[in-house]
């Protein structure tokens, strides 16, 4: 026992990972493969080289060249803020536990549960795939633009060999998205590896460019533009620093794109220069492969965004100071013309954007590799766990490589870059949704030790993300939210259960403690009164119709199933209820009511069932009706298994509950202690429902039969057992009448009719009784068909009965007497009285549904409970489906 919970304490991860969630041969040699990467080859550098790529060398002088100096300096601050905001988040969510392969869908999926992390899994797989689909476009772009045949010429000269069309570009996209593919096959060791010599060059190239900015002379640059009519020629100025070329490109003035013939506008140009700031979950996505990933992630990750903020400003500075407008709109590889070593700018650009489409490339198949092995999917993703012998998931690499090729067909970078920062916009507002849930959720397990984030910074992130989405494209960024909403409602309901840990339950436990302190039961009033049940379960294998029923009739109040197992704790070595939780759990999803599930150990039913009067529930939410199955002689029978929750599954039914008691074994409680439970839930101010037969009661078939008239509900409001005091206004009928409502409001039932009978005897005015009903049935909202029922004959046994032979003024007293005393009713009422009045219900046709009758109250006499007992199933022989009724509370209000 004790090497069981110390297991769960070493398996256990705080962003909710277990030893268990490790299964499949895949997984196993992929969590054996060792983790060799630090910080800086991880972290910095991959994050590096996604930010400088195709934004810092191919389109920040676009960016400049359209916003002018105030607008981009402006667009910076919005990008870097929210990004800032992410990676705050980020930070938090990964030195809160162990991390593992899956980056941001690992962080979120695990916060947020497998239908929030699913679905985001998808949206930043398809973003990272986008993502280097821009990237290896925009490589192609600078090799077409290095080595292409100008436009308006047939044939190339020197080194300007490359044909241009649609259809070659896109064949000199597919060969470098091939070299990506080798490398990033090879494994995450390798890629580091390249990646860090990339780097090396990015450095030498971006110090190159800043020194040139310095040390080259004021040149022209002509402009080759393709044209209707062939090619138009222009010419750029490099000026040098300037004051007037300063001042002339501080303002905004957007114009055509060269390379899509489109029109630019702030949105537009946010969305290209966005790309350079997706690069921030390059090291997350590495987590699997990093040796301490809570450690390296966070500081890495801070100190390349700082840096990388710093030098977009200080070159859209240097830009503005020193190029013409014509130069930075209309010439994308102008940072080459410039340079005082063009070739190594050349090899930068190369490098840089073909680094950055390898991570893309391999951040798309570890995130796609996570959801396979999660098994979200099912077999859709099964191919994707395939791994190497040293862990690399060449399968999901191949499966991204095989997408991203699909998504060069768009052509040309600008076309996809506005859908490529909507899809990471979404990612960064939900982990920043997750950081936030799990610091309002108040876990105390969510102990990150990054503390430099408040809720405030997450909602500013979601804010953010949300807001500039719908800037940008308002029908890509709803588009994007409905496929997103699709993918969580599919895998709401078709993805199996997870032991992650869902944040929604850690949500709504805080909520509902909040509002179950604001719920005063001070404030409860009878207009807003719900019936709250406890139905006592002895075995659901008995009571799966019943269990139903009692879940029609709670009308959106609290329902609560309990048991009573009779044993001695002190006996035991353990709590035998806790292996019987989840049983009885299972069985409520099977039956899909909306209950709570009490168990309770005690010496005897009667104690279990107070135990659970008194404890069950919370605050304002405490059952206020008991609800008990009838005492009879009646063999139980196994209605679990005819039951269409589990009829219809292949399975036997897989629940825990023992076989039913057979006919001759005796039963766990006598007579005495069930009258005497009644008497206990009435002494609690309990109203007590009393339900026999409710097991032959079909619902489906009843309420679906195509016969006319529709199915009815018979309710009897008259104490029967009581005719000397029979009344309809007391509470006790009027409680009666309010769950027969009840019922009927129950959407199974609405096609049911409500019918109640008014007893009445010769002389006493029928007609303006039964006008005095009408009218109170008016007045509490309830539709009923009211039918008077003669029962003078039966009325006519009872004061026979309780007359004697001799009737003399002794027994008239003893009769006065009676009525008051109870008890002495009781014994006043004969066999005969009761048969003739079970006649009288029984008579009433057509046969309904169910029926309600009055339950009276228990004689304070306990030797009397025998009897009272046996009167109660002579009233109930041969009725079919009926529940016997004793209210004790007011339920029905007239006002508004």
């Amino acid at each position: 026992m004790a090497s069981s919970e110390r297991s769960a304490l070493l398996t256990y991860r705080l962003c909710g990972g277990s030893a268990e969630e490790e299964r499949g041969r895949e997984r196993g040699r992929a969590a054996a493969a060792p983790r060799k990467l630090p910080t800086f080859l991880g972290v910095v550098v991959p994050t590096l080289l996604s930010m400088f790529s195709v934004v810092l060398f191919l389109r920040l002088g676009f960016v400049v060249g359209h916003a002018g100096l105030y607008q981009a300096l402006a667009m910076f601050a919005v990008a870097y803020f929210i990004i800032g905001m992410t990676v705050l988040s980020v930070c938090a969510i990964a030195t809160n536990g162990a991390l593992d392969a899956g980056g941001a869908y690992y962080m979120i999926s695990r916060a947020l549960g497998p239908e929030f992390g699913g679905s985001i899994g998808i949206m930043f797989f398809l973003a990272n795939v986008c993502g280097s689909a821009l990237y290896v476009l925009g490589l192609v772009e600078a090799v077409v633009d290095s080595f292409g045949i100008p436009p308006g010429q047939e044939a190339g000269t020197g080194v300007h060999v490359l044909p241009q069309s649609y259809w070659f570009e896109l064949l000199y996209g597919t060969v470098l998205l091939a070299l990506c593919l080798l490398v990033c096959l090879v494994g995450a060791s390798i890629y580091a590896k390249a990646t860090f010599l990339i780097f090396l060059i990015v450095a030498a190239v971006l110090g190159t460019i800043l020194v040139s900015f310095f040390a080259t002379r004021p040149l022209k640059v002509p402009i080759r533009l393709p044209d209707s009519n062939g090619t138009e020629t222009d010419n750029g100025s490099f000026t040098g620093f300037s004051l007037s070329t300063l001042r002339d490109n501080l303002g905004g003035k957007y114009d055509v794109d060269y390379t899509t013939g489109q029109m630019m506008s702030f949105s537009s140009v946010f969305a290209v220069m966005f790309n350079g700031c997706t690069g921030i979950m390059a090291g997350s996505n590495m987590s699997g492969d990093l040796k301490r990933p809570s450690y390296s992630i966070p500081r890495g990750t801070i100190s390349a965004v700082l840096f990388t903020y710093l030098v977009y400003n200080l070159l859209a500075f240097l830009m503005c100071a020193t190029c013409n407008r014509t130069l930075l709109q209309k010439d994308y590889g102008f940072l080459r013309d410039i340079s005082i070593f063009p070739p190594l700018v050349t090899v930068g650009i190369y490098a840089a954007t073909l680094s950055a489409a390898m991570s893309n490339l391999i951040g798309a198949s570890r995130i796609l590799y996570a959801l396979a092995r999660d098994d979200l999917f099912g077999q859709a993703l099964a191919l994707a766990k395939k791994t190497s012998a040293s862990g690399n998931p060449v399968m999901a690499v191949i499966l991204s490589w095989l997408v991203v090729q699909l998504v060069l067909f768009s052509g040309k970078l600008n076309t996809i870059a506005s859908v490529v920062t909507i899809f990471f916009l979404l990612v960064y507002a939900t982990v920043n949704l997750a950081c936030l849930a799990l610091e309002w959720a108040s876990a105390p397990n969510f102990r990150p030790t990054f503390r430099y984030f408040t809720w405030h910074t997450c909602l500013l992130g979601i804010a953010g993300c949300c807001v500039m989405m719908f800037l940008i494209s308002p029908v890509s960024a709803s588009a994007s939210l409905g496929f997103l909403l699709l993918l969580l409602l599919a895998l709401h309901y078709l993805s199996p259960s997870s032991t992650w840990g869902y944040i929604s339950q850690a949500l709504i436990f805080h909520q509902v403690r909040k509002y179950l302190l604001m719920l005063d039961v001070r404030k409860d009033h009878v207009k807003f009164w719900r019936p709250q049940m406890l139905l006592m379960v002895q075995n659901p294998r008995g009571s799966a119709r019943l269990i139903d029923f009692v879940n029609d009739l709670k009308k959106s109040g609290l329902y609560v199933l309990g048991h009573v197992e009779l044993q001695d704790l002190d006996m035991l070595p353990s709590d035998p209820l806790q292996p019987q939780q989840d049983s009885w759990l299972s069985l409520v999803d099977k039956l899909n009511v909306k209950a709570f599930v009490s168990l309770t150990l005690a010496p005897s039913v009667r104690h279990g069932v107070r135990q659970l009067l008194f404890t069950s529930g919370l605050g304002g939410m405490r059952p206020n009706t008991l609800v008990l199955g009838f005492y009879d002689d009646e063999a139980p029978q196994d209605g679990l298994a005819r039951h269409p929750a589990f009829t219809s599954a292949r399975e036997e039914v897989p629940l825990g509950f023992p076989p039913l008691r057979a006919a001759a074994t005796p039963k766990l409680l006598s007579a005495r202690e069930y009258v005497g439970i009644v008497a206990d839930a009435l002494k609690m101010l309990r109203n007590v429902l009393l339900a026999r037969q409710l097991e032959s009661l079909d619902k489906a078939w009843e309420l679906r039969r195509a016969a006319s008239p529709p199915p009815t509900i018979h309710v009897w409001p008259v104490n029967l057992l009581r005719p000397d005091s029979a009344r309809y206004a007391d509470t006790c009928s009027l409680f009666l009448l309010q769950m027969a409502c009840v019922l009927n409001m129950a959407r199974a039932w609405r096609r049911a009719r409500l019918r109640l009978f008014l007893c009445v005897e010769a002389g006493t005015m029928p007609h303006a009784q039964e006008e005095k009903l009408r009218q109170l049935l008016k007045d509490l909202r309830i539709q009923a068909q009211i039918q008077l029922v003669p029962w003078d004959a039966i009325t006519r046994l009872h004061w026979q009965t309780c007359q004697g032979p001799s009737g003399g003024p002794a027994e008239e007293e003893e009769e006065e007497e009676g009525v008051v005393n109870f008890p002495t009713n009781t014994t006043q009422v004969s066999d005969e009285y009761v048969r003739a009045a079970n006649k009288l219900v029984l008579e009433q046709s057509p046969a309904p549904a169910v029926r309600f009758l009055y339950l009276p109250r228990p004689p304070a006499d306990t030797s009397l409970y025998p009897l009272y007992l046996h009167q109660l199933e002579l009233l109930t022989r041969g009725l079919g489906p009926t529940v016997l009724v004793h209210g004790v509370s007011a339920v029905t209000s007239t006002q508004l």
